[in-house]
């Protein structure tokens, strides 16, 4: 299964219990460093995922395919992938923000 497939995998499990996601409205984009930039919008209490990128994001992380795969599975510590560069991210309080709703699904 690729990253993206995960992804929307993923995304889905939220879309089924959206109540973690009320009232936090974000817009972010993931650029992998294989497969490519992949958006995703959190917009009442429903994420979309969009890999034409039509939104200006919020926030944006870099990261490699494996590591993003290993994160959306709790394999991977995001401090720990911070801390070491393994996942760049322009806005760290908007990273924080994200990173509150999706623990919220592991």
């Amino acid at each position: 299964m690729s990253v993206k497939d995960e992804i929307y995998e993923f995304c889905e499990k939220m879309n089924a219990d959206p109540g973690h996601m009320e009232e936090k409205d974000l817009t972010f984009q993931v650029n992998l460093k294989e497969s490519g930039p992949i958006q995703m919008v959190i917009k009442d209490s429903w994420i979309t995922v969009y890999e034409d990128c039509p939104h200006t994001p919020e926030l944006t992380l870099i990261i490699a395919d494996e590591d993003y795969s290993k994160l959306l599975k709790n394999q991977l510590n995001t401090t720990v992938a911070l801390m070491t560069g393994k996942v760049k991210v322009d806005r760290v309080d908007k990273a924080l923000r994200l990173l509150e709703v999706v623990k919220q699904y592991y």
